[in-house]
């Protein structure tokens, strides 16, 4: 697929869209939309990879797609911040579930 400078630019926009969805999913502790949220960029990402490389952005193209890139990037770092502690609870539960089955095939249950 040949992508133009309009293309680019709209995939970069949608994946500025999708990335502040993924945020306010995130602040919800809406785990499943975030996931479906990060596969349909994830799709974005693997079109722009695809075929980006051949086009030439024009200056107010290039300078767009920098904005929404720092958007993209900064949404990121925040929705980094909104998963981590839930990562860490989520780490120490298996943690826990893991020692916790280790010691009733050690010692039985109780």
């Amino acid at each position: 697929m040949t992508m133009t400078n309009h293309d680019v630019l709209s995939a970069y926009e949608a994946m500025g869209d999708l990335t502040g969805r993924m945020l306010a999913a995130a602040g919800a502790a809406d785990w499943d939309e975030l996931e479906a949220l990060e596969a349909r960029v994830s799709a974005q990402v693997a079109l722009l990879k695809a075929n980006e490389t051949a086009i030439q952005l024009e200056a107010e193209a290039r300078a767009r797609k920098a904005e929404l890139i720092k958007k993209m990037l900064d949404d990121d770092r925040q929705i980094r911040d909104l998963v981590m502690p839930w990562m860490a609870q989520l780490s120490k539960l298996i943690n826990s579930t893991g020692t916790e089955r280790r010691l009733v095939n050690a010692y039985g249950s109780v």
